[in-house]
């Protein structure tokens, strides 16, 4: 039996089932793509792939609609794909595994894909409906939103014919969005020269383990442990009193997803084992009393492994540990113009020994403010650049500036007041959305983005408000009738 038997609107529920069973990790959205053009096939409406992957899906208007404004809903079709350590799961083949607790929709150790599986869902129901009022619609999905926003940045500027976008990628309830940051990658490489493992040494795993991560634009205002940085202190503490030597580092995974696990194979001298030990359930106390709050599940271990063939030079894992230790993490500077919003802030996203001698440093920028994102990310670069490591910034993807004048965000709020009996919060959001690549190729579009409630999304903790997406629906539907 679905968990979905009982759940309204049976439409939007149903495609969100069968997106959950379509394996479609960023970079690898093949077997998306297809479902979505086998769907537009079964549907009736033309459909087409563009050279990047994006798929565009056309209905004509309903009777009496036909002068409306082409309207396009816009979804992305790839997910964060994140697990427990202690989950197996194949995310290019094995669909997300459900369950439904207290009213919310979740997965079982592993991210449910809700973002944004059910933007994808919601538009889908729109094409497939025929009680639905609306004018012209296109359905754009596009393809590598999560790590690159490269579906966006390759579409025509001639691919469509609407003049106002929904975007349906925003993840709360009773919030319209009218902005969002730009961003920005920092990658340092830091390469290092292997040395014998030297003898009569204690070697052991230190992790860190059970944060609860979650996206690094929507929650990182909110003080949320960093397992790169949790455990790098440590290991920078004792680096300074021991002949500490450092084996393998591996932390964190996506550039947009807070770390949520981390662990490093260290040695020290056998005659300094048990005040490690000691050192270290000192540290636990320290951790836990200061994260309390905001990280109740956090876990620190320490277990004794065999000795590694080869560790990392001592002159440069000295320089990694300062450099972790010094790399900014959180929230730079909050908005002076919209109370409540995170202006600029950086993610200490990942640690990975490459296979090669190299050390790679994954870390993202988000700013509001152009100027105030590039002005981060040299930060970041200063600090890598000063340890010896080579520095390289992606490309970038601008901001969307607010327009509180928007005329499809006064009909988005109109109709929310009008069904729900409370008017929405407008706000610009601190994670990047798609629409500001859009406003490049089509800087005439009016554009408003909405969508459910989604908790810990980029973690395995994601989850999906039943309730709130009932209301998202009727929101949307609400909006095309009045366009």
């Amino acid at each position: 039996m679905s968990v979905f038997n009982d759940l309204e609107p049976k439409l939007l529920w149903s495609f969100f089932d069968e997106i959950r069973q379509v394996p479609r990790p960023s970079k690898k959205e093949a077997k998306i793509i297809a479902y979505l053009r086998a769907t537009g096939e079964k549907l009736g409406v033309e459909t087409t792939v563009d050279s990047a992957g994006n798929v565009i899906m056309r209905k004509g208007a309903t009777a009496g609609k036909e002068k409306s404004p082409a309207v396009i809903l816009q979804a992305h079709v790839d997910m964060v794909c994140e697990k427990n350590s202690d989950v197996t799961h194949d995310f290019e083949n094995d669909p997300i595994d459900i369950f439904i607790e207290d009213n919310w929709l979740k997965a079982k150790g592993t991210t449910l894909g809700a973002d944004n599986g059910i933007g994808i869902a919601a538009a889908l129901a729109v094409l497939a409906s025929d009680n639905i009022e609306h004018g012209p619609i296109e359905c754009l999905f596009t393809v590598d939103e999560e790590t690159g926003l490269t579906g966006a940045a390759a579409l025509s500027a001639n691919a469509l014919k609407g003049s106002v976008l929904l975007n349906l990628d925003s993840e709360e309830d009773g919030e319209i969005f009218i902005g969002c940051a730009g961003g920005i990658d920092t990658v340092a490489t830091l390469a290092y020269t292997p040395a014998m493992a030297p003898k009569n040494y204690f070697w052991a795993t230190i992790s860190v383990k059970g944060l609860k991560g979650g996206h690094s634009g929507d929650d990182i205002e909110k003080g949320l442990g960093n397992a790169n940085k949790i455990l790098n202190r440590f290991l920078w503490q004792q680096a300074r009193k021991t002949e500490l030597r450092l084996a393998d580092f591996n932390g964190g995974n996506l550039r947009n997803a807070i770390a949520r696990e981390a662990h490093a194979l260290i040695g020290i001298p056998f005659d300094q084992k048990e005040q490690l030990r000691i050192d270290f359930n000192h540290y636990i106390t320290d951790v836990e009393g200061e994260l309390l709050l905001k990280e109740p599940g956090i876990c620190l271990e320490l277990e004794s492994e065999n000795a590694p063939a080869t560790v990392v030079d001592k002159k440069t894992s000295d320089l990694l540990f300062n450099a972790l230790y010094a790399c900014p993490h959180g929230v730079i500077r909050m908005s002076d113009e919209l109370q409540g919003l995170v202006e600029t802030s950086t993610n200490l996203a990942s640690v990975k020994f490459d296979g090669n001698n190299n050390i790679v440093i994954t870390t993202s920028q988000r700013s509001s403010i152009e100027s105030a994102k590039h002005n981060v990310a040299a930060m970041v670069n200063s600090v890598f650049t000063l340890a010896g490591a080579s520095v390289k910034h992606g490309e970038g993807y601008p901001g969307w500036k607010p327009n509180p004048n928007s005329p499809v965000v006064k009909v988005t709020v109109d109709a929310y007041e009008r069904l729900f009996g409370n008017v929405p919060h407008v706000r610009a959001i601190h994670a990047g959305l798609e629409c500001g690549l859009f406003l490049e190729k089509y800087p005439h579009w009016d554009m408003v983005s909405f969508g459910p409630t989604i908790r810990g999304a980029h973690s395995p903790f994601e989850r999906l408000d039943i309730e709130a997406t009932q209301k998202f629906w009727q929101l949307l539907i609400e909006v095309l009738r009045k366009l």
